[in-house]
């Protein structure tokens, strides 16, 4: 609709296509909730109070507000294609994403990413990409792709390409790698997401300098108002495995919640079902305390400023008619969305259905020769290297734990609270198998494997024997990836992630059904109930930019060191 269009339907002189009667309009714009009638036509806001229209719906005194925006999430760690997850975050009220398509980028490569922007065409939500900066997340690990500054160049000026994605090798900022700088140049004066969990001080500011403007990794109220105070935008996460929303809540203020927005990063499809996507973060801050109005904002307009989003986040004139309509202003549930002024959702249901898409170039990615299938643990003594898990977050702690040994080997042994973990490289036939130990995770009888690995992605197993491993594992390669899991001699369950071995092609409610069935399983083979998700647990251990002990396939990895390191400790550690 060009601007004439819009000019003659704002002055009434023709019937505008719909007109929402009796609207209790949240204004973010003035904090006022403003009792009106709103004008929509050719999918936009044009204009408020009475006007002739070719349809009128009385929303009998409801809510009537913008759309939820995600400032930050990965669409593949929801294990479905975007349409799929339309489905089931619309409903919901988020009707704008900020993707950052890295895990499929570490797989595929660019491919991946113009899948993810194909696959996003037509539905009903804005998808809007971040081309991710770091494939591969570091040096130390094997991915199946890479993504230099050139390739950045060709996919920059796609219409729903925003910025650069999560910059999660902060490391190479601080010492002036060319590589990273050459990506930020690339982007220089778009969006550019940052990841740096919890840094202060010089290096927070050589961070910012760098042109870097979010951050997602926050866990601690003083790195939120250092953020802030250094000019950025902090996005308060709540995903499936990751939540620090709460913890940070106590930060928000009248003076800074301008700088605040929302994220999941990482969520899975039953728990959006269970307890909702962006809606439940903006719920979270009004128990908490913070003003319905500004918490509801911290989910539309300020993410829309934060991205340079024009035309979302606020139901202005002119702005796209994207609209939540909801019964209670203190725990928000949205009754009905549209999306471009088209009703989606009815009675919290999705109106909308979706076509399957998928193509050739992201399918047949595990490439693992089962004679490399080696999960042996060679020790000297008997005091080794430990992840230790951290609830309800994906930074690990070093331990150094006297192990049980037996002929030279690490054996397990229930009292011990270990297990083992391996990474295996999957994406080029190297052979390379990481091998180390894990506290907190207390799987028995069985092993649990994976292709989701952040962030290479690598095939992920943990267990308490090697033979449930190696069965696991060579499950996995028979379904070009997945998630299985093995109870004593036999696989159990299984989720085929036939979409670079990451993504299912399979609905919304197939993935959730089967996830909540393994998870189930895994929880009664002693699985810590203190670990909120089993498999995004899992998938982080593997990521060797989250302090302070990860696993890579090329062995274990210490963050603060910046380096790989032998699992058995030098005499000055133990």
């Amino acid at each position: 609709m060009n601007a004439k269009t819009r000019v003659f339907a704002a002055l009434g002189n023709h019937p505008v296509d719909t007109l929402f009667t009796n609207a209790k309009l949240v204004n973010v714009f003035t904090g006022e909730i403003d009792s009106t009638d709103v004008a929509v036509h050719g999918g936009v806001v044009v204009g408020y109070g009475h006007y002739d229209a070719k349809e009128t719906i009385d929303l009998k005194g409801a809510y009537l507000a913008p759309g939820f925006i995600d400032g930050h999430v990965h669409i593949e760690s929801s294990m479905l294609t975007p349409g799929e997850f339309a489905r089931v975050v619309v409903p919901k009220g988020t009707t704008t994403v900020i993707a950052d398509p890295h895990e499929i980028a570490n797989v595929i490569g660019l491919d991946g990413i113009r899948y993810m922007l194909n696959a996003s065409e037509n539905i009903p939500l804005n998808v809007r990409i971040m081309v991710p900066s770091c494939v591969p997340a570091t040096s130390f690990e094997n991915a199946g792709a890479s993504i230099d500054a050139n390739d950045i160049a060709s996919i920059k000026d796609h219409p729903r390409v925003l910025g650069l994605g999560e910059v999660m090798d902060y490391p190479a900022v601080m010492q002036g790698d060319d590589a990273m700088f050459d990506k930020l140049a690339v982007m220089h004066g778009k969006p550019i997401d940052g990841h740096a969990p919890d840094i202060l001080g010089k290096e927070l500011s050589a961070y910012a300098a760098a042109g870097v403007q979010t951050d997602h990794e926050c866990t601690k109220t003083e790195s939120l108002i250092e953020r802030i105070r250094r000019g950025m935008y902090v996005h308060l996460r709540e995903g499936s495995a990751t939540r620090n929303t709460r913890e940070l809540l106590k930060a928000v203020t009248e003076e800074n919640y301008h700088r605040l927005l929302f994220c999941t990063d990482d969520k899975h499809p039953e728990d959006i079902v269970a307890e909702g996507h962006i809606n439940h973060n903006v719920n979270l801050a009004i128990k908490a305390g913070v003003k319905p109005m500004h918490a509801i904002r911290m989910g539309t307009l300020n993410a829309a400023a934060c991205y340079g989003l024009h035309d979302v986040g606020a139901l202005g004139i002119g702005y796209r008619a994207d609209m939540i309509v909801f019964d209670n202003l203190t725990i928000i549930t949205p009754r009905d969305v549209y999306k471009d002024g088209k009703r989606v959702v009815k009675d919290g249901v999705a109106t909308f259905t979706i076509t399957p898409y998928k193509e050739n170039a992201v399918t047949q990615s595990v490439n693992v020769h089962r004679d490399t299938l080696d999960f042996r643990l060679p020790l000297k003594g008997d005091k080794a290297r430990v992840i230790g898990i951290i609830q309800n977050n994906i930074t690990t702690r070093h331990e150094i734990r006297q192990v049980p040994v037996k002929d030279g080997e690490y054996v397990h042994n229930r009292q011990s609270g270990l297990n083992k973990l391996a990474v295996i490289e999957r994406h080029r036939h190297t052979g390379n198998v990481g091998v180390g130990l894990v506290s907190g995770y207390d799987i028995e009888n069985g092993a649990l494997a994976m292709t989701i690995a952040h962030d290479s992605h690598n095939l992920i197993v943990i267990g308490d024997n090697d033979h449930a491993m190696r069965l696991a594992a060579e499950r996995i390669i028979d379904m070009q990836g997945g998630i299985v899991l093995v109870q004593g001699e036999d696989v159990v369950d299984a989720l085929p992630l036939d979409i670079a071995g990451i993504m299912s092609s399979k609905s919304a409610e197939h993935v959730a059904e089967t996830l909540t069935r393994i998870g189930k399983k895994a929880r009664s083979m002693g699985l810590n109930e203190a670990i909120d998700d089993p498999f995004i647990t899992l998938a982080f251990l593997s990521l060797p930019v989250i302090p302070e002990l990860k696993l890579t396939d090329r062995g274990l990895f210490d963050v603060a060191s910046f380096k790989h390191v032998a699992i058995e400790p030098e005499s000055e550690d133990s």
